[in-house]
């Protein structure tokens, strides 16, 4: 089959497209054949070693935790799919495998995508679409009528957040630049702030909630626009451990860290929005296999718009 493959950490020069052995799953994996395959920041940072702790120094790695398809194959105990059934496959960061004609990963990793909902859109869920579920719901206690505001309300995570804070009933406020106004107003703000023209943690409008989806603040230079019972989340944790254990201790306004944690009934939860065009997938452009380097290239300029997706197989 083939894969984006790497045999050492570095920059792009390190990815070669490429035959390897498809993986063969063990007891209770599964096997899929990868249609579509999503890139997140993490995928670079896993290339260039970022995040050895995880990956070890073992190679060579196979890139990408995330992608959709068909199960090809179950392993001895698998009994939850069949061949044929359309899933979203979450590898986590630790196995990786997802950029390859056929990915491979335990049972319990993997969830049925909703009938109607393409590979291409599926693919993007189970980082960032969840990233942005659980980060307002579970550590922004989210709540109708709270004034929200996201911090990167174009990119793959922020534009899921936006459209998921109105689902929730919130008053959301986009960050984002100039370009991409039209499109963050397009996903249901009710204002958006152009970062180039105002600073909002200057400003004198003050959130329940505001959610880093870029990590380019910190909760000190956000503190002043919190309410006083206001939470800060980042997706970033190392950036914002300290102030977590901090305002643990301390009343008032709350810093918290978040880590995605793909699970059956959230990944349900956000493809049933999808399906019901609650909450839109936007994909910049699609990269095909053969040019996984620059899509990774594209995550890394942090400047897409949506997400970006791997198309291996039509």
């Amino acid at each position: 089959m083939k894969a984006a493959v790497i045999s050492r950490y570095g920059g792009n020069e390190v990815v070669e497209v490429k035959d390897v052995p498809a993986p063969v799953p063990a007891r209770g994996e599964v096997l899929v054949r990868v249609h579509a395959a999503s890139v997140n920041p993490v995928d670079w940072k896993v290339r260039e070693g970022q995040v050895r702790i995880f990956t070890g120094s073992k190679f060579p790695k196979v890139l990408g935790c995330e992608c959709a398809g068909e199960i090809f194959e179950t392993g001895p105990g698998a009994t939850k799919f069949r061949k044929g059934d359309r899933v979203v496959m979450y590898t986590s960061v630790r196995r990786l495998g997802a950029f390859a004609e056929y990915g491979c990963t335990s049972g319990d990793r993997v969830y049925p995508v909703t009938d109607g909902i393409p590979f291409e859109q599926a693919a993007c869920l189970p980082i960032a679409g969840l990233t942005a579920l659980q980060s307002l719901r579970d550590h922004g206690r989210i709540a109708a009528g709270q004034k929200v505001l996201i911090n990167g309300a174009s990119g793959g995570v922020g534009h899921f957040a936006v459209q998921i804070a109105k689902v929730f009933g919130a008053e959301v406020t986009g960050v984002t630049s100039g370009r991409n106004v039209d499109l963050v107003k397009g996903l249901g703000a009710d204002k958006v702030i152009d970062y180039g023209n105002v600073d909002f943690t200057r400003g004198s409008e003050r959130y329940d909630l505001i959610f880093d989806a870029v990590s380019r603040s910190s909760f000190w230079k956000c503190r002043r626009a919190l309410a006083p019972a206001g939470i800060y989340v980042s997706t970033l944790p190392n950036a914002t451990i300290v102030a977590q254990i901090v305002t643990t201790i301390l009343p008032g306004r709350k810093a918290r860290q978040m880590w995605v944690k793909p699970n059956g009934a959230d990944m349900a939860w956000i493809m049933d929005r999808v399906r019901d065009g609650k909450v839109k997938v936007v994909i910049e452009q699609p990269y095909p296999l053969d040019r996984v380097k620059d899509a990774l290239a594209a995550s890394e300029s942090g400047r897409t718009r949506g997400k970006i997706v791997i198309e291996v197989m039509s």
